[in-house]
C-alpha cells in the first residue's frame, strides 16, 4: 500500500471516529426528545380506549380532534423555523417542548368536543417546528454522507414510542383509573406530559448551537466537521431562505411526503383501535401488543438506513418500503378477524411505513443547505402534517358511516403506492449523495 493510500485510510478512519462522537453525543438525547414528542401526539389513540365512552364522544368527533392538531402543526410550522434560524436550535427546541408538555397534560381536563379541539390545535401550534429543527440541527452537525444514519437513529424516536408508550399507556389507564376520582385517560396524559417540560429545561443546558460552542470537541475535530459540511455545501444548488420556499423540487418532495405521512398517522392514531377490533379488549393487553408492530418497525429503520447510506442510494430504500407498507395494510384488512394474522400483517406494515420517514428526510438534505433547509424542512413538514389531519379524520368518518376502518386502510395502503411512484420523478443524480 503507497504512502497515499495510507494517509487516505488514517483519514478516513478519523473521520469515523468523529461521527461515532457526534452520534453518542447528540442522538439518544434528540431521540428521547422524539420519544416524547411522539408520544405527546399520538397518545390520545390509545386514551380514545377510555375517553370516548366517558365523554361520549363519536369516532367522527375523536378524528377530527386527533387530526385537528395537525391544523395548529401546519399553521405555525414554518413561522416556527422562521424564528429557529434567528435565535438558534438550542433556545427554541426547549421552547417547543416545555410548552407541548403543559399543553399535553392540560388534555386530561376535556370535557366536550369544544375544549377536545382546541387543546389539541394549541398542541399542534406548540409542537410546530419540532422536527424540522432537529433535522436542521442536523446538517450542522453531519455531512450527507452520515446522517442518514444519524436520521434514522433519530426517528427511530416512532417505533422506540410506540414499544415503550404502547404498554406504558395501557398500564396507566388500566392501573390508575379511578384513582383520585380521575380516570386511567387522565392519569395518561399527565404523567406522560411530565417528561417534555423536564427535557426541555435540559435542552438548554445540554445542546449546543454551532461546532465551535462544543466545548467536548477538540480543535481538529471540529475543523474536520465544518469542513467536511462546508466542502459538502458547495455542492448543493440551493442555499436561501427563499430557495426553501419557492423552488418546484422542493414543492414535489413536500407532496410526496404527504402521501408516506398519510400512512404513518392514519396507522399511528389508529393502531390501538384496530388491534382492539381484532377481539382484544383490555386497554394493557392492547399497549403490550402494539408494541410488537413498533418492534419490527425499529429494526427495519436500522437495516434500511444503513443500507442506504452505505449504497448512498436513496429512491429504492424509500420506494421498497412504501410498498411493502402498502401490503402489510392490505393484509391486516384480509385477516382482521385473527390477531395473530392481523398483528403480523401490521407489524409488515409498520416496517414499511416508518421506514419511509428518515429515508425520505435523506432527499431534501441532498439539494438544501443552510436557510435553504430550515425553510425547505417546515415546508415538507407542514405539507405532510395536512395529511395528518385528513388521514385520522377520515378513517374516524369511514368507521362511523361503515361499522370498520377496513375501507381507510386500504386507502391508506394507496397513498403509499403513490408516493412510492412520486419517489422517482426526482433524478437519482440529484437526491443519490
Amino acid at each position: 500500500m503507497t504512502n497515499v493510500a495510507i494517509d487516505q485510510a488514517t483519514k478516513e478512519e478519523s473521520r469515523t471516529i468523529v461521527y461515532a462522537k457526534l452520534i453518542r453525543r447528540l442522538i439518544p438525547f434528540l431521540l428521547l426528545c422524539y420519544v416524547v414528542a411522539y408520544l405527546d401526539r399520538v397518545n390520545v389513540g390509545f386514551a380514545k380506549l377510555q375517553m370516548l365512552n366517558d365523554l361520549k364522544f363519536s369516532e367522527t368527533i375523536y378524528g377530527l380532534g386527533a387530526g385537528i392538531f395537525f391544523v395548529g402543526y401546519v399553521i405555525f410550522e414554518i413561522p416556527s423555523n422562521l424564528i429557529l434560524v434567528r435565535v438558534g436550535p438550542r433556545l427554541w427546541i426547549a421552547r417547543i417542548m416545555i410548552t407541548w408538555g403543559i399543553i399535553s397534560a392540560l388534555t386530561m381536563y376535556v370535557t366536550s368536543p369544544a375544549t377536545f379541539y382546541i387543546l389539541r390545535f394549541l398542541l399542534g401550534a406548540a409542537e410546530a417546528g419540532f422536527i424540522p429543527a432537529i433535522l436542521y440541527y442536523l446538517t450542522i452537525w453531519f455531512p450527507s454522507s452520515h446522517r442518514g444514519k444519524a436520521s434514522a437513529l433519530f426517528l427511530a424516536g416512532i417505533p422506540l414510542s410506540g414499544m415503550i408508550g404502547g404498554p406504558l399507556s395501557g398500564y396507566i389507564m388500566s392501573a390508575m383509573d379511578g384513582l383520585w376520582g380521575h380516570a386511567g385517560w387522565q392519569w395518561m396524559f399527565l404523567l406522560e406530559a411530565i417528561p417534555a417540560v423536564i427535557l426541555g429545561i435540559v435542552c438548554l443546558l445540554f445542546l449546543n448551537n454551532t461546532i465551535d460552542e462544543a466545548r467536548w470537541l477538540s480543535a481538529a475535530e471540529k475543523e474536520q466537521i465544518k469542513s467536511d459540511v462546508a466542502r459538502e455545501a458547495k455542492d448543493k444548488p440551493l442555499h436561501s431562505m427563499r430557495d426553501g420556499w419557492t423552488n418546484g423540487r422542493v414543492w414535489l418532495l413536500s407532496f410526496t411526503y404527504f402521501f408516506f405521512t398519510m400512512g404513518l398517522y392514519g396507522l399511528s392514531f389508529w393502531l390501538p383501535s384496530i388491534i382492539k377490533a381484532t377481539g382484544v379488549k383490555d386497554p394493557l393487553d392492547v399497549g403490550l401488543l402494539t408494541a410488537i408492530p413498533y418492534a419490527g418497525a425499529l429494526i427495519a429503520m436500522y437495516l434500511i438506513g444503513r443500507s442506504s447510506d452505505h449504497f448512498q442510494e436513496r429512491r429504492w430504500h424509500l420506494a421498497l418500503p412504501a410498498v411493502v407498507g402498502a401490503a402489510g395494510l392490505v393484509l391486516s384488512v384480509l385477516y382482521a378477524q385473527n390477531t395473530t394474522l392481523a398483528l403480523a400483517a401490521l407489524t409488515v406494515a409498520a416496517a414499511g411505513v416508518l421506514t419511509c420517514i428518515p429515508q425520505f428526510y435523506t432527499l431534501p438534505p441532498a439539494i438544501l443547505s443552510g436557510p435553504a433547509a430550515a425553510m425547505g424542512l417546515a415546508l415538507a413538514n407542514s405539507v405532510g402534517s395536512v395529511a395528518g389531519f385528513i388521514s385520522p379524520y377520515l378513517l374516524g368518518w369511514i368507521k362511523d358511516f361503515t361499522g370498520s376502518t377496513n375501507i381507510g386502510v386500504i386507502v391508506l395502503a394507496g397513498a403509499l403506492i403513490v408516493g412510492a411512484a412520486l419517489v422517482f420523478a426526482n433524478p437519482s443524480r440529484v437526491v443519490n449523495r
